[in-house]
């Protein structure tokens, strides 16, 4: 088979019709209105067949509900609104689909035999894993192996299950392979981040073994990457989780009293996070804010919170508190480093192994331009995330429980005591509580606040009470 026995105008509209069906499609909502290949290349001939495509997907705008975050965070807005998307896939095509891979079917190609979603299939990954690991070249894709890396091409793959914006295999014990959906042209941050800390031997990430890449438009961009599996690894929101119920659950008992109280872990956290922090201000670029910086992004925020406050009226009433806080910001004159960050930091993004904290993702906002992703700002913002998280663990239980007055101040106590907890170990290891950089720390978090307001109005409304209480208690502080 090649591909020019392919029936691409077929192929375009079993696509079409799948894509807004996958996980990590974005903007499911208003699927999928026109499909067109770009690029295609036949990794593995004959059967099953290994085929690399990009696709652009067309869909229909959606009014944007609130400005980016900012240079190196969520771009929600600007996603949400663009008309075309690019997409990249792995296709497996076999003359006949055995019954274990009828699941990730995209359909039937007249001539060519059966598509279906590649990271399914271990024959088809066995073959990328052996590409990494002998450092191979496939047509326009290059596949690279970390110096070092110990990786088993006979390992057998999984694909993950899940909610997420790429798509995860692991092989065997030891290696996890993460795909990125969206292309955007460059060197991804995940990529460049793990690779440097990977070089420098910290301890709270999860180590490089290879990535995969192609030039676009001349650029050498990564479509994907291979890192340690944390066989061991407890995702560290269902962790925050599971206290906050074990909390619930005690009629009479205060936080730190409950056998599930996940302090120590959060303060281990803070120190995890601040040596990450640490680790990335050595190995990659920094500089120091000056007062026009400073106020640019003072006016981000504002602007933010006016579109957001025009979104929710009730957000409106604390516009004013909020305004002079940004405002404060644009005026201080407090030395303010700048550096690399995670950018997306919370709960989420870390898992909790035998050895320690790990910080994941690097990636930032999937489709946000590389630049603005590998934008530097302030680690004080990678705090302020966690800091929020914190607020959301503790009442994610009660979104759907408005005026369970008892347990919204066990829910308050838990927050404030974890919050507590992870700036005390923050402190340990970064010489500084980021909690005396209070100007710059409280627009952060009201920054990301006013994106949670907007962002749960339009999506789960029910929940907006969430950020709003928070946001309520940061004006008052």
């Amino acid at each position: 088979m090649s591909p020019a026995t392919i029936d691409h105008a077929q192929l375009e509209e079993l696509l079409r019709e799948w894509l807004p069906r996958q996980r990590w499609f974005a903007g499911k909502d208003r699927g999928a209105d026109a499909v067109r290949i770009t690029q295609e290349h036949l990794l593995l001939e004959g059967d099953p067949a290994l085929l690399h495509l990009f696709v652009d997907v067309e869909q229909a705008p959606r009014t944007p509900v609130l400005p980016t975050l900012d240079a190196a965070d969520e771009t929600l807005a600007d996603a949400a609104a663009a008309h075309t998307t690019t997409y990249q896939l792995i296709l497996g095509i076999r003359g006949e689909l055995p019954a274990h891979l009828e699941h990730a079917t995209v359909g039937h190609l007249e001539g060519s035999g059966a598509v279906y979603e590649a990271s399914q299939d271990h024959d088809l990954m066995h073959a990328v894993l052996g590409w990494v690991a002998d450092e191979e070249t496939h047509g326009p894709i290059v596949f690279r192996r970390e110096p070092g890396a110990k990786i088993d091409p006979a390992a057998v793959s999984l694909a993950l299950s899940g909610e997420q914006s790429n798509t995860s295999v692991v092989f065997g014990e030891q290696t996890i392979m993460k795909l990125f959906r969206i292309v955007v042209p460059g060197l991804n941050p995940d990529l460049e981040v793990t690779r440097a800390l990977t070089e420098m031997g910290n301890a709270h990430i999860a180590t490089l073994q290879g990535w995969i890449e192609t030039e676009i438009d001349g650029t050498p961009s990564t479509l994907g990457l291979l890192q340690e599996f944390l066989r061991t690894g407890s995702d560290g929101w269902a962790l925050a989780l599971t206290s906050v119920r074990d909390l619930f659950a005690e009629g009479d008992l205060h936080a730190e009293e409950v056998g599930g109280d996940f302090a120590a872990e959060s303060e281990r956290l803070g120190m995890a996070t601040a040596d990450v922090h640490s680790a990335m201000a050595r190995a990659l670029p920094t500089s120091m804010a000056d007062a026009e910086t400073l106020e640019s992004l003072a006016g981000s925020m504002l602007r933010r919170l006016e579109a957001a406050s025009s979104a929710v009226p009730e957000l409106a009433n604390h516009a004013p508190t909020i305004s002079a806080i940004f405002a404060a910001l644009a005026h201080t004159r407090d030395p303010v480093g700048l550096q690399r960050v995670h950018g997306d930091f919370h709960l989420g993004q870390v898992m909790r192994t035998d050895a320690g904290w790990v910080l994941l993702d690097f990636e930032g906002e999937p489709g946000a331009p590389i630049a603005a992703r590998a934008a530097l700002s302030s680690p004080l913002r990678d705090v302020a995330g966690m800091l929020r998280s914190f607020d959301y663990a503790a009442r994610y239980l009660l979104a759907d429980q408005a005026g369970a007055s008892q347990l919204e101040y066990r829910a308050a106590e838990w927050s404030e005591r974890n919050r507590d907890a992870f700036c005390v170990g923050y402190a340990k290891v970064a010489g500084r509580d980021p909690r005396e950089d209070d100007v710059l720390l409280r627009a952060f978090e009201l920054d990301k606040a006013v994106y949670e307001v907007a962002y749960e109005a339009r999506n789960r409304p029910d929940w907006v009470r969430i950020p709003l209480g928070s946001i309520e208690r940061l004006v008052a502080a």
